[in-house]
């Protein structure tokens, strides 16, 4: 076998393929006209974070190490200069499909961005009047002079660079200044339906300061006016050594994050070379870190627009979560009434939850009713993003008010909640909860959540024991994101899966040697060990003529050890299909080391998130869901668990929901191609479109009410 070794390109590239493939969304006809507006916004939405971390990244290994050779044979400078050319492409094309596509069609349909230049008199008076009492009073203009140096923008702000003429207060000669929008500023506004002409007309932020930054500077010259966004190294810095309060030492870094080495210019095409070359040297930029923007600068800022518009036609048909649960199939009525005790229901058996086809609510429930329930003595809970409106964290809060022991183990590093999660922290201390933040170096990334309660023994009526409970996730526990993102619950009170959950909550919270679990694996210590294990078995099992099979979905694929044993595995001659929507630096289908793989990308209406593990193992499907992507910081670097599926109906469910649905998609599928490239997988002639989402939204819809 070829050594194996990961490069850099793999996986910078890899990401910004993912985001051509999530911008063939904005592009694909067949989607509804604003939700493919969505798709542009998302696109931008992970650029910014691909800038703020990847790419500075990538910047500091520049400026310690330029010609430093990667796995692929390219110095760090020439993995740099591809990594932006890809992204300038992309971003050309990504403004492309907004100018000749997207923006006609919406005003075919009603919707329009009206700009300074097409405005009437009378909309433009009614725009003045908007700038002078919702926007004049917060703009600060800042002149550039040597009593003035180049302010610092902060991160990913709108700005605008403004060229002036004449002589101010002073007698001072006035060149030039900088403008900077305030986040709280609406970039988007809508006009008066009468004004607009059309059913919906708005004025981008940017067209009002542009038409009336002259009010800033009375008496001079307004020669022009461009809006410009740096983007900043995001990447907060405190060290494992060093620090003794974790809570403080991150409160500390967090207001200066806005502040970092910028990375990335962006400005309007129609600014001026000399002004492009100033704001690139005054933010010590390259000339490849210069984005020309023909358009808005930043269409993430465009994405709010959807919500404005009442016309169900351009969006995605409207859909509930089944709101039932603990039912073996998909879309059968549940006949319990929902006030009835979750304890109860995951008493009688295994629940599982899939989002968002499923509701949220019964994890809420279980909270709820743990809060509240006198018997229940212990609340156990992992958070890693929750956000700033959090019925889950408030529910912790009145348990740990009604006397519950509530525990919290809290991720202060998730990436951009770093804020929320500190808010969260205080607000959980104040009531007397234990909060926690895990292990310094290792995320906690795990999904758990753990009740004890006291419970009469059948037939005993003076004695008791204490019963364990618990939710294990594959995502976050955040109510909006449940509605967006694809992921697996399970609810149990299984006694070895329970008492795992117990044991990794004792290794998070206090100090020992690592506490061996029976059914859980857990990150840093056994998952990559069991993946490896169970790859080799499958190899053995194929080696014996017997059938072999692993099927395996996740959001990305990197580490080398599981790459390399997948290799050997299917030079052996196990089957293995691969469902990875981001970032894969597998090869699939090389000819001698990955014939009998494949790899598939699904991009869909909801975000493909949940991670399942499924191994053939001689006929008795080993299947587990996991939080866990097969990355190094996932499997060495972080806390992690995956959790068996012993229940037989739910474990058919999971395959079904969560891998054979998805393996028949030819929609809105991609295909990758063995070197590396990715095809979009369509309906051969006379075959039916399949919509894996679509599919599922059908199955869990009560009868006659799917769409």
């Amino acid at each position: 076998m070829t050594k194996l070794a990961i490069p850099l390109l793999n996986r910078e590239i890899g990401i910004l393929e993912f985001n051509s493939r999530v911008l063939a969304q904005a592009e694909d006809p067949s989607n509804p006209l604003l939700e493919r507006l969505r798709f542009l916004g998302i696109v931008s939405s992970n650029l910014d974070e691909f800038f703020e971390v990847r790419v500075a990244g990538l910047k500091e290994q520049l400026q310690t190490d330029p010609k430093k050779i990667e796995a692929d044979g390219l110095s760090i400078s020439e993995a740099y200069d591809k990594v932006t050319e890809y992204a300038h492409t992309l971003v050309a094309r990504q403004y492309a499909v907004f100018n000749n596509t997207i923006q006609p069609q919406l005003e075919e349909a009603g919707i329009q961005f009206i700009f300074a230049k097409d405005w009437t008199p009378e909309q433009e008076k009614w725009a003045h009047g908007i700038f002078n009492t919702e926007l004049l009073p917060l703009l600060t203009p800042i002149a550039l002079d040597p009593a003035h140096p180049f302010p610092k923008v902060a991160n990913k702000s709108l700005n605008f660079i403004v060229s002036l003429d004449g002589k101010d207060a002073f007698g001072r000669r006035a060149r030039l200044a900088v403008v900077q929008a305030p986040r709280s500023l609406p970039r988007v506004v809508q006009m008066p339906k009468h004004l607009a002409k059309c059913d919906y007309g708005f004025v981008l932020l940017s067209s009002f300061v542009q038409k009336f930054v002259g009010s800033l500077f009375p008496g001079l010259s307004i020669v022009e006016c461009h809006p410009f966004r740096v983007t900043r190294n995001s990447e907060l810095f405190v060290s494992d050594d060093e620090v003794t309060d974790l809570r403080k030492a991150l409160q500390g870094e967090l207001p200066t994050r806005h502040l970092g080495d910028a990375v990335r210019l962006e400005t309007s095409i129609e600014t001026p070379h000399a002004l492009v070359e100033r704001l690139r040297k005054e933010n010590g930029l390259g000339p490849q870190d210069c984005y020309r923007i023909d358009g808005p600068v930043n269409l993430l800022r465009l994405s709010q627009v959807p919500d404005l518009v009442d016309k169900p036609e351009l969006k995605f048909a409207l859909y509930r979560p089944k709101s039932s649960f603990g039912l073996t199939k998909p879309g059968q009525q549940d006949s319990t009434d929902p006030d009835d005790s979750i304890i109860e229901k995951i008493r009688q058996g295994d629940i599982l939850l899939h989002h968002p086809y499923e509701s949220f609510e019964p994890v809420l429930q279980l909270l709820r009713e743990a809060s509240n329930d006198p018997d229940v003595l212990a609340i156990k809970q992992t958070v890693y993003r929750t956000g700033d409106d959090s019925p889950a964290m408030d529910a912790l809060i009145q348990a740990a008010r009604n006397g519950k022991e509530v525990t919290v183990v809290l991720e202060l590093f998730a990436r951009f909640d770093e804020q929320t999660n500190i808010n969260w922290a205080a607000k959980l201390e104040s009531v007397g909860a234990h909060v926690v933040y895990g292990v310094v170096g290792h995320k906690c990334h795990a999904k758990m959540l753990l009740v004890v309660r006291r419970e009469k023994i059948t037939g005993k009526k003076s004695k008791s024991q204490l019963v364990r409970y618990v939710h294990l996730g594959t995502g976050n526990y955040h109510p909006k994101t449940a509605k967006l993102y694809t992921d697996f619950g399970l609810m149990t009170c299984d006694e070895a899966i329970t008492n795992d959950v117990h044991l990794v909550f004792q290794q998070l919270t206090g100090t020992a040697l690592h506490l061996e679990t029976r059914e859980l694996w857990e990150s840093p210590f056994t998952l990559l060990d069991e993946l490896v294990a169970h790859i080799r078995a499958e190899a053995k099992a194929a080696k014996a003529g017997k059938k072999a099979l692993i099927i395996a979905k996740m959001n990305a694929l990197l580490e080398p050890t599981i790459i390399a044993e997948l290799y050997k595995a299917s030079q052996a001659g196990v089957k293995i299909q691969l469902i990875v929507r981001g970032v894969c630096a597998l090869q699939p289908g090389v000819k001698g080391l990955s014939d009998n793989i494949t790899v598939r990308s699904i991009i869909g209406r909801f975000l493909e998130h949940h991670r399942i593990y499924y191994f053939y193992a001689n006929g008795t499907e080993s299947v587990h869901l996991s939080s866990a992507d097969w990355m190094d910081r996932n499997l060495l670097r972080r806390v992690e668990v995956a959790f068996p599926v012993k229940d037989r109906l739910l474990k058919k469910r999971v395959v079904l929901e969560g891998l054979k649905l998805l393996l028949k998609d030819n929609a809105t599928a991609w295909k990758m191609n063995s070197d590396g490239s990715y095809q979009q997988v369509k309906p051969r002639t006379n075959q039916t479109p399949v919509i894996a989402q679509l599919e599922l939204i059908k199955l869990f819809a009560p009868k006659g009410k799917a769409k």
